[in-house]
């Protein structure tokens, strides 16, 4: 049963990736919010600070995806159990990217110039990520037994 709830975040991720993480805008009634996705900040991030934007392509994607691929082959024993301390790592280099996001909301929101409203996708993103670290934490238990 972990082994495909593991590999179900092979879809659920993609989908949180592109899922409104928030809603930004100016704090005057005219202006409407514009959705904020995983995808769209890292788009925009792109274009202001490409080292930054290295850091959080990697917490936000490529650990994540590393780490349920990594415990996938594990599970299905394609890959020595010594590797799942690596992978438990990789997961929680990606909850780094969830602290940013609300570091973010929380500085946003105390300036008092902008309004930030949370989305869906974050919500999903999380679960996504605590449901990877559970896995693996379960798995590891698993193998220990």
């Amino acid at each position: 049963m972990l082994k495909y709830l593991n590999l179900a975040l092979l879809i659920v991720f993609p989908i949180a990736w592109f899922a409104p993480l928030m809603r930004a805008g100016i704090n005057l009634p005219l202006f409407g919010l514009r959705e904020v996705s995983v995808i769209s900040g890292l788009q925009a991030l792109w274009d202001t600070d490409v080292i930054l934007a290295l850091l959080v392509t990697f917490f936000a994607v490529f650990a994540p995806i590393m780490k349920v691929l990594g415990l996938a082959l594990i599970q299905f024993g394609m890959m020595r159990r010594k590797m799942l301390p690596i992978f438990n790592i990789l997961g929680k280099l990606a909850m780094a990217d969830i602290f940013l996001i609300a570091l973010y909301i929380v500085i946003v929101k105390g300036v008092g110039m902008a309004k930030i409203e949370t989305g869906w996708g974050l919500y999903l993103f999380t679960a996504c990520i605590l449901t990877s670290i559970a896995i693996s934490f379960a798995t590891g238990k698993r193998q220990r037994a």
